[in-house]
């Protein structure tokens, strides 16, 4: 059984203050670092200092980047492809653009056929776009190959 990811160094401050601010009122005192500290216990680590060790200060790692090689859907249609440009957008949304390794026909008329080879879309964090087709599918759904 793997354990979760640790949340940010940020996270687990905030849950210390969330802790000492919750004993707080039930006329409990802690000091900040020793709210710190039960995190760390909480976490499994033998103090705060093996625990931000563990974490780093380091941003987290972006799941989606330049040249990342990517799977999914788009409009319905199976594709593999790379990411060729990439531009963050508040609050954490991607403006990508996706060139496909085989064209996608985005038309789903039968005598009717309209390929393409490179999209540019917004997506989540999650590689799903927040427009929808008709029928309420995200337009693009993709995760890192």
């Amino acid at each position: 059984m793997t354990s979760p990811p640790l949340p940010s160094l940020d996270g687990l401050k905030q849950q210390a203050k969330r802790l000492r601010a919750g004993l707080d009122e039930d006329g409990d005192f802690l000091t900040h670092s020793e709210s710190l500290e039960l995190i760390a216990k909480q976490y499994g680590f033998r103090d705060w200092n093996t625990l931000h060790a563990a974490v780093g200060n380091r941003p987290p790692v972006k799941r989606f980047q330049l040249g990342s090689r990517v799977k999914g859907r788009y409009l319905g249609q199976a594709f593999t492809g790379e990411i060729i440009a990439i531009r963050s957008m508040p609050p954490d949304h991607l403006r990508i653009v996706l060139q496909f390794d085989e064209p996608v026909d985005v038309v789903t008329f039968e005598s009717f056929s309209a390929y393409r080879s490179r999209i540019s879309a917004v997506i989540n964090p999650e590689g799903v776009t927040v427009e929808k087709t008709s029928d309420g599918q995200p337009q693009l759904v993709m995760e890192t190959l």
